[in-house]
């Protein structure tokens, strides 16, 4: 990816691939084993990664649009339908 932030130019960004790269990151955050802490700081680590796991996921969930230089990605919070039972 290449921009130029000073004349807003957007050469070879590929917005499909950021949200890929989100994807990757909520994945390796699942991944993340804990590190050798106690206390307070595993749960501060705990709180971090839930977080850090939530905002990669929904960035990798978003459907991207570039138009006219103009970034925008939707990201459909409503909950999804339950399957029926059977």
């Amino acid at each position: 990816m290449t921009l130029n932030p000073y004349h807003g130019d957007v050469y070879d960004f590929d917005p499909d691939e950021m949200i890929a790269r989100f994807r990757e990151r909520a994945e390796a955050v699942r991944r993340r084993g804990l590190p050798p802490v106690e206390g307070p700081d595993r749960q501060r680590f705990l709180q971090a990664a839930t977080v850090d796991f939530q905002d990669f996921a929904m960035l990798g969930d978003a459907t991207a649009t570039l138009d006219d230089g103009i970034l925008r990605l939707e990201i459909d919070l409503r909950p999804r339908p339950s399957s029926p039972s059977r």
